[in-house]
This record gives C-alpha cells, structure tokens and sequence, in this order.
C-alpha cells in the first residue's frame, strides 16, 4: 500500500470528525493539505469532493441515525447548493479559482466573530430559517465549495448558526445535504473531463491512493461524528466553530500573504 494511502486516511478520519461534529472543514482541510503536496488546485477540488461522495454519505446517515436533521430545511439547502456546486466545478475548470480566496477569507473571519458573540449570548431556540435566506446562502455554499476545494460547511453551517440556529439541527441538516452537492460537483468534473473542457485534467488519476485514503479516513469517522454533535452543549459546539471559522480564515490569509 503506498504511503500516501495512510497518510491520507490520517488526514481523511480527523477531517471527518471534526466536518460531521461541526459541520464544516472536511473540504477546506483535505484541500489544503492536498494542495501542500504540490496538487493543482482543480486536481484537489476534484479529488476531495470524490472521496466527499462516500464521506458525506456515511455522514448523512449517521446524522439521520441521531435524529439531527431538519427536514424542511435540507429540502431548501439541497438544490440551491447543487447549482452552486455545478457552477463553481464549471470556474474551477475555466479559470483559477483561487481568485475567490480573499473574499471567503474576509467572510469567514466576520462570521467567526459573530458566532463566537451569539455564543456568549442565550441562543435563539426557535429559529426558522427563511427560504430568502437559505436558497441564495446554498447557491453561494456550493459554488465556493466547487470552485475553491471546500467551503460548503463554512458558508452555510457559519451562517445559520450566526443567524441563531440550533447547532445540532443545523449541523446535521447542512451535511446531510452535502452528499448531494458533492455528487453533483463530482458529475460536473466528471462532464468537464469527458467533453473536453478540462483542459488540465491530466494526471488526475496519480492522486488514486490520496483520495482512496481520505474515503477510508473518513467513512470510519463518520458514525463517531454523528454521536458528538448531539450529545455535546450547544454553547461549547457554538464556541468551538466560531474558534475553528477563525482559525481556518487566519491560515487562509498567511497563506494568501506568505
């Protein structure tokens, strides 16, 4: 077995648990330490969200197991997001999808700010999503997730636990709608490749044993996830993702500057 395969199933299992039990990351996580190995960018977009296809599904049905779906909110998010996501996968096999970077940075720190200020405040439990919210936040999930490797779960999740959703409900109905997005990005590369209009796609199949390390990693970790997100206190969930938001904006923009 080569040694990327471990690697990567290291990487895929804690990309998991923290994406299952906060909502977000797994993308953002995978995708940068793909990129760190010298990956192209459209290359680790699509490996990732290849590996996402098994990962988001053991995810989603850990989180229906526990109950941490809300329904009428997964049936707005799911296809606002995979137009989005066929969106971003049609840019990133344009043009260089990096150029968005800044701007989900600058994001990202906001929303981390906000959540961690809801987070010390008494949450809103009896929010409901508005579908004026929830379709153009999808729309903008998907096609930053396509287009930059990951951010589903930092754009959708960040948001609607900043809005003052409830983290158990949020989190679960945002990944279970990623199964979907992800499939529909991974068809859209897939399309791109067979018509020709990925011009770069060559190679592709020289990172087999990443993306074969990332579904292991991550189908084992998905049940453990799916346990942690309804068992642990709202506050410590709202706490820790507003920390994790930061964090990731923060390694963005030294990466941006570096």
């Amino acid at each position: 077995m080569p040694p990327d395969f471990f690697v990567f199933a290291a990487v895929g299992f804690l990309a998991q648990i923290v994406d299952g039990a906060l909502g977000m990351a797994y993308g953002v996580i995978s995708t940068t330490v793909l990129l760190a190995f010298g990956v192209p960018p459209s290359h680790a977009s699509a490996s990732v969200h290849a590996a996402e296809m098994f990962t988001t599904g053991a995810s989603a049905a850990s989180h229906i197991g526990h109950r941490n779906v809300d329904w009428n909110l997964f049936w707005r998010l799911v296809p606002a997001g995979i137009l989005g996501g066929c969106l971003g996968a049609y840019v990133l096999t344009s043009i260089d999808g990096t150029v968005l970077r800044p701007y989900v940075t600058a994001y990202l720190t906001v929303m981390g700010l906000y959540i961690l200020y809801r987070a010390l405040r008494k949450p809103r439990t009896n929010f409901e999503p508005h579908g004026l919210l929830v379709s153009p936040l999808g729309v903008a999930g998907g096609f930053v997730d396509a287009a930059g490797g990951g951010g589903w779960g930092p754009i959708v999740t960040s948001t609607l636990l900043g809005s003052g959703g409830r983290p158990r409900y949020v989190i679960g109905s945002v990944n279970a709608a990623e199964f979907f997005v992800t499939t529909a990005v991974s068809a859209s590369f897939l399309i791109a490749l067979l018509t020709g209009h990925w011009r770069e796609a060559g190679g592709l199949l020289d990172h087999a044993a990443s993306v074969a390390g990332l579904i292991v990693g991550g189908v084992l970790a998905a049940p453990v996830a799916g346990y942690v997100v309804r068992h642990v206190r709202t506050q410590v969930l709202m706490v820790v993702v507003g920390l994790m938001v930061i964090m990731l904006a923060g390694y963005q923009t030294w990466q941006l500057i570096g």
